[in-house]
């Protein structure tokens, strides 16, 4: 029984199919392409966390007792406030009765606001040392810094040590944390303290370069002469201690607002400044004490200019770029406070880039803690489904496996095969032969679906007396296999791939369960005949494991989502009660088993009967057909969204299937990738050896959960030695087609029926291997 093929000479016009199908493959190329940009925005967004939390490009090494040479005498002994004009280093003091508090490491979210606070109350100005990346991270704590009328300077972006840095690292560092302080306060600034430091005796051969550098810049430098020692926290009456400073003299007393726990200072502070006014001290920032000893030796002078604060000429370029707006009366670049004459407002493309910088941040500071929690979430729910899998798998196993095992009466009658194929020539003849040594009784009903590479000739000329071909128009395989159905004699249907071949016991096993009048359709056991190559291995294992260890679970859970295409029995009543195979979706059987389930029947898992399949022998055939299935997967899932409100036996794929699929098959592979990222991530800036410890823990539980399945489907081991390698190379591909998938859902894109090359080099089962 075969229809009309078409005239060759006429030309039809494109079919409602072809033209979908155009659209969809001119939709494709954008939709790889972001799904590609939103893996590198993940690893862009965790590159710069690590970067500002130091675990990317850090540098712990810390310079001590090297020489100090060729570090002139005037400066090793001199004040603490350094500053270059003209080549010539000058250095400053603390007037008498003075004192300049400054913080070093913050700002920090716990104790920076604590010390604003304390100051605010004792109306003192402080001079915070910031950590670029610390800006960024905390924002708004800056902002309200400088808005309080304190003052702020660079500490570096990541607190390195400098003297250990080239030229080209060190201008990073100073940049970035301008550009932070940009984006945070609207400010730039003159003022930097180098991590490490201390005292000017302090400074050596190393470091010294790197302060003449900087004061050529624009750039004062500020030590310490009267340091709290706070973060060896010794106490708070022995921090007050060691930052009052002797006879009067005036000092710059160093504290820490961040980089540990910081309660005593917080403890010590207000007492100690309350300490200081009662001995007659006053306070100011660094600024404020550069115009206090340029005033003073102005007036030693009979009145001849000393020099401009914060090592700046009035109106002068700023090291971050802005143009300065300090003066020697005092007129400073932000809010016009003598106190903070270090600051220049940020403009043009400083500001922008700030915000950027500091919009970036919070992007990343959102982002990375959210998918650690992902990466938490992901990891219990594949343990949970591993174990899952395996206890429920051995039950499954144990439970059909028993001796005295029945579906009931042996069923004996005829069944229907049908077997949709285009351009299936190089298959099609050992298909057909295989279910001709089928030990059961069988008629076959090849549905030619309009194929032009003589598929139905080849059928036809077996000459098999139980063979039917039917000639239609290009349709698609639902279609197709609507029309066997209808067309097939018998209450049994069996349908089958144009690829796939059957055992001789195939077909009798398949259709046992059938003598369960609950029973609506059964899944058989689908296995990968092409396995000798790396791809075919790959997925062999993917089959045994992932596939038929799913289906022992979700047999004995009685939601069984997907009876494969390769290898499927219904009852021809139930195909049609359920309105046939739909063309509603690309998962065709993922679509109609879980339509069966709504309709109150039973669906099951047969692993006895067995079919072999030609599995895609390259990477592209694997991305195009493994990219259908979920696309269509979330298609069928979404078309019955309603099953989780269904009540009574048909709403258990709802209650229980829907969930399951939708967690295992879609959500935790989707984020699973977090895995790997996050592995290769720890290996490479954290702990190569802990992180490599843990990815082999992984690895070696779904050895065990593969060989187990191995050991269930009496497969061969050898196989298992591939695993490692689909670790790293498969799995990730798979991921990126779920991914691709998942945009390809959300912008509403559609696919179209995608025919993959054959080979036929699967033949008769009983020579696989």
């Amino acid at each position: 029984m075969a229809t009309t093929t078409p005239s060759r000479g006429r030309r039809r016009a494109p079919s409602r199919m072809t033209r979908a199908a155009g659209k969809a493959a001119a939709l494709q190329k954008p939709r790889v392409i972001l799904a590609l940009l939103l893996l590198l925005a993940l690893t862009s967004v965790m590159l710069l966390d690590g970067y500002l939390r130091s675990e990317v490009g850090g540098d712990e090494r810390v310079r001590s007792n090297a020489s100090s040479s060729k570090v002139p005498d005037s400066v090793i002994d001199g004040g603490p406030i350094l500053s270059f004009r003209n080549g010539e280093a000058r250095s400053r003091s603390v007037p008498e009765k003075t004192i300049a508090l400054t913080f070093d490491d913050g700002p920090n979210p716990t104790w920076t606001p604590q010390i604003l606070k304390i100051l605010e109350e004792n109306d003192v100005p402080g001079t915070f040392f910031l950590v670029g990346s610390m800006v960024s991270r905390y924002p708004s704590i800056v902002n309200d810094l400088v808005d309080d009328g304190n003052e702020v300077g660079i500490h570096t972006f990541t607190h390195v040590d400098l003297s250990y840095q080239g030229d080209a690292r060190i201008q990073r560092e100073m940049a970035q944390t301008q550009l932070a302080l940009a984006g945070a306060a609207g400010i730039t600034t003159t003022l930097f303290r180098a991590p490490y430091s201390s005292e000017t005796d302090a400074i050596d051969n190393y470091s010294w370069p790197v302060y003449k550098k900087l004061g050529a810049e624009g750039y004062t430098s500020v030590f310490v002469d009267t340091d709290s020692d706070d973060w060896k926290r010794p106490g708070v009456s022995k921090i007050i201690k060691w930052a009052t400073p002797s006879k009067n003299k005036g000092a710059s007393v160093l504290f820490h607002d961040a980089g540990g726990e910081r309660s005593q200072t917080v403890e010590a502070l207000g007492t100690y400044i309350k300490k200081m006014k009662a001995k007659g001290y006053t306070f100011t920032t660094i600024s404020g004490a550069i115009q206090q000893a340029d005033a003073e030796e102005q007036e030693a002078n009979g009145g001849q200019a000393a020099g401009q604060e914060a090592g700046q000429a009035p109106g002068g370029q700023a090291p971050g770029g802005q143009q300065g707006q300090g003066s020697q009366g005092g007129q400073a670049g932000q809010g016009g406070s003598s106190l903070q004459a270090a600051h220049r407002t940020a403009t043009g493309t400083t500001l922008y880039e700030g915000k950027a910088l500091v919009a970036a941040v919070a992007v990343a500071e959102w982002t990375v803690p959210g998918l650690a929690t992902g990466l938490a979430v992901v990891g219990v729910a594949v343990m949970g489904r591993f174990g899952m899998m395996l206890i429920l798998a051995r039950r499954h196993y144990r439970i059909r496996n028993r001796r005295r095992f029945s579906w009931g009466p042996p069923v004996t009658g005829p069944v229907s095969v049908v077997v949709p194929a285009y351009n299936e020539k190089e298959c099609i003849a050992n298909t057909l032969k295989s279910l001709a040594q089928s030990t059961h009784p069988i008629e076959i009903i090849v549905v030619d679906d309009g194929s032009t590479d003589g598929t139905k000739e080849i059928a036809e000329a077996l000459g098999m007396p139980n063979v039917r071909v039917i000639r239609q128009e290009n349709a698609g395989k639902p279609a197709a296999l609507n029309n066997g159905v209808r067309n097939a004699s018998h209450d049994i249907v069996v349908m089958m791939d144009g690829d796939t071949v059957f055992e001789a016991d195939t077909v009798r096993q398949l259709v046992q369960p059938f003598a369960d009048p609950d029973v609506g359709a059964v899944a058989g056991n689908a296995k990968v005949g092409n396995r000798n190559t790396i791809i075919g291995a790959w997925q062999h294992i993917e089959y045994v494991m992932g596939f038929n260890l799913d289906r022992r679970m979700y047999d004995l859970l009685r939601c069984m989502p997907t009876i494969p295409g390769a290898i499927g029995a219904f009852r021809r009543e139930a195909v049609l009660a359920v309105g046939g195979m739909s063309e509603d979706t690309l998962a065709e059987d993922t679509d109609i088993t879980i339509a069966m389930h709504r309709e109150g029947w039973r669906v099951v898992y047969q692993e006895h009967a067995k079919a072999w399949t030609e599995a895609p022998a390259s990477l592209k055939q694997l991305w195009s057909q493994r990219y259908r299935w979920s696309y269509g997967t979330m298609q069928a899932l979404w078309k019955h969204r309603k099953s989780l409100t269904d009540k009574g036996p048909s709403g258990r794929f709802g209650r229980v299937g829907m969930p399951l699929v939708v967690i295992f098959q879609i959500v935790t592979p989707v984020f699973a990738p977090l895995i790997d990222v996050f592995t290769v991530y720890s290996m490479i800036f954290i702990d190569f050896k802990a992180s490599l410890l843990a990815w082999l823990a992984v690895l070696c539980v779904q050895l065990v959960c593969a060989a187990y399945a191995f050991r269930l489907d009496k497969e061969k081991y050898r196989y298992l030695l591939m695993m490692p390698l689909q670790q790293l190379a498969y799995r990730q591909m798979m991921y990126l087609v779920l991914i691709h998938s998942c945009i390809t859902a959300l912008t509403g894109g559609r696919l179209r029926w995608q025919k993959l090359k054959r080979t036929g080099e699967v033949g008769t089962p009983a020579g696989v291997s």
